[in-house]
């Protein structure tokens, strides 16, 4: 925007001369014009003459009182002072308008901006998931993985055992499983590149399973009381709800399915409490003494009653130790 400055001094010069005249110390106000230099009436022209001559007279020239306005058109035609309200508000109005053209400018900028952020992000996620993807994917094909699995996939089989009142061969298959459930910690602890973040979920899952499916089938055949039952299995699907929980918050975005069950992926890492294996080793123990009963002949024997109670008490300690401790699980990534 070009910037109009009329500035002008007009007074008495004592060299032969009295004028009242004005200037323009710089430029035009209108694309129109074209003034490249100021031009000044005759009077200025011999005020121009003595300035050359000796500047401190033009010095002197400035510092008079501005009494009139003028600015010069490409025909060199004086605006002379009554046009001075018509300048200004022509002026105020070009002003205007350069200022609503900036603010249109510094909105549109403002919007491309917030393109160009959201892009960003985008791009970034995409980023962060491709490299998440090169980093956090571990090897799930270990050797306590393939147990726990292979717990998993016995227990229905043991049941099928327990509903057709087959005991000792029930029996036989529950010690190669609880071997197994021993078998896969160690193997973690012990060599490093058998451990797996995965691991930490599936091991309980397979404890899960197992302990549901005898408690289910033993009820049934009228060894267990459906009350103990009811209190373990309630139990165990409020855990296994919270842990599809805690993948789904644990996982970056995009949350997709294909994501979420991607074993590959490990998002979280779960470490279970004391009282939570004091209490899969009592559930482990009565399963096992029940399903032993038949077989040595020992149903409704007080010790095995009172390990019922004991039982449904480490059940709800474990459960509320979940809720109370604060080192349960834990994220390995955080996305926000």
């Amino acid at each position: 925007m070009n910037n109009l400055k009329l500035c002008a001094r007009i007074g008495r010069i004592v060299y032969q001369y009295q004028v009242r005249a004005c200037f323009i110390a710089h430029g035009d106000y209108r694309p129109s014009y074209n003034d490249n230099y100021v031009y000044m009436n005759k009077y200025y022209r011999n005020i121009k003459h003595y300035c050359t001559r000796d500047y401190n007279i033009f010095r002197n020239l400035q510092k008079y009182r501005l009494q009139c306005f003028c600015t010069t058109s490409d025909k060199k035609e004086v605006c002379l002072a009554s046009h001075k309200d018509a300048v200004r508000k022509e002026l105020q109005c070009y002003i205007e308008q350069k200022k609503e053209k900036l603010r249109v400018t510094e909105q549109k900028i403002k919007e491309k901006g917030n393109v160009i952020l959201k892009d960003i992000e985008k791009t970034k996620n995409k980023v962060k998931e491709k490299v998440e993807g090169i980093i956090e994917k571990e090897n799930v094909y270990t050797i306590p993985n393939f147990l726990c699995v292979s717990r998993i996939l016995i227990s229905p089989y043991l049941g099928m055992l327990i509903l057709q009142a087959e005991f000792q061969f029930a029996l036989a298959v529950l010690g190669v499983a609880a071997v197994t459930d021993l078998l896969d910690g160690w193997i973690a602890r012990t060599w490093e590149s058998q451990s797996s973040k995965v691991g930490s979920f599936l091991d309980p899952m397979a404890d899960k399973v197992l302990i549901a499916t005898l408690f289910l089938t033993l009820t049934y055949a009228d060894l267990i009381p459906i009350a103990l039952t009811g209190l373990i299995i309630a139990r165990d699907v409020i855990l296994v709800t919270a842990g599809f929980v805690i993948r789904y918050k644990s996982l970056p975005p995009p949350r997709t399915l294909s994501r979420y069950f991607d074993v590959t992926h490990a998002t979280a890492q779960l470490a279970p409490t004391f009282v939570s294996k004091v209490n899969t080793g009592v559930q482990l123990l009565l399963v096992g003494s029940t399903l032993a009963a038949p077989v040595f002949h020992y149903v409704g024997h007080p010790l095995l009653q009172s390990l019922w109670y004991i039982t449904g008490v480490t059940t709800v300690a474990a459960g509320l130790s979940y809720v109370i401790s604060k080192n349960t699980y834990r994220f390995l990534n955080k996305s926000k």
